[in-house]
C-alpha cells in the first residue's frame, strides 16, 4: 500500500563551492515542504559530500544534477555527473582530512550505490522517509549535532547521542 504519492525534485548546477551552499538550502527547503524535517541534516550532509566529490574529481565538466525522490516511505538522493569513472571507498588513515566522503555516505544512509548512466554516473543514497511530528524531528536532528569533546570520548552507547532520549 502506498501511503503517500511519489514526490520528486531535480536541480541542475555546476558543482562549484559557491553553488553547493545554495543546493543545501534547496534540499532543506524541499524536505521541510514535504514535512520530512528529520531528514534535513543527513540529506544535506550527504548531498554536500556528493557535490564536493563532483567538484574535486569529475572531468571534463562540473555540470551535474541533484535529484530527490520520495517513494514508499524512502528518500533517495542522487547526483548525476558526466564523468564515467566510478568512485570507490578508500581506506583513510586517522590523520587524513579528505577522502572520507563515500564512507560518510555509507555510514549515514540505509543504502547507497553507484551506477553508470548516459555516459556518466549516478551516485545515490537512501534514508527512511517516515513523516514525523515536530518533537520527533527535533530528536532525530539532534543526533546529527556534534557532541562536546568530553561527551564524545566517554559515550560508549551511540544511542545516547540523541539528546533527551532514554537509552536501554
Amino acid at each position: 500500500m502506498i501511503r503517500q504519492p511519489s514526490r520528486h525534485c531535480t536541480v541542475e548546477l555546476q558543482a562549484v563551492p559557491a553553488r553547493i551552499g545554495h543546493v543545501r538550502r534547496i534540499v532543506s527547503a524541499q524536505l521541510r515542504y514535504w514535512r520530512l524535517d528529520a531528514l534535513i541534516d543527513p540529506a544535506a550532509l550527504g548531498v554536500t559530500e556528493l557535490l564536493a566529490n563532483v567538484h574535486r574529481h569529475a572531468r571534463p565538466s562540473k555540470q551535474c544534477t541533484v535529484e530527490l525522490c520520495v517513494l514508499l516511505d524512502q528518500l533517495t538522493v542522487s547526483v548525476h555527473d558526466e564523468d564515467p569513472r566510478l568512485p570507490r571507498i578508500r581506506a583513510a588513515d586517522n590523520w587524513e582530512t579528505c577522502g572520507r566522503g563515500l564512507a560518510l555516505i555509507a555510514a549515514l544512509s540505509e543504502s547507497w550505490g553507484v551506477r553508470p548512466e548516459d555516459g556518466g554516473k549516478v551516485v545515490w543514497f537512501t534514508l527512511p522517509a517516515l513523516t514525523t511530528g515536530p518533537e520527533e524531528a527535533r530528536a532525530v536532528r539532534a543526533y546529527w549535532e556534534p557532541l562536546p569533546l568530553e561527551d564524545a570520548r566517554t559515550t560508549a552507547d551511540p544511542r545516547t547521542r540523541i539528546r533527551g532520549a532514554k537509552v536501554g
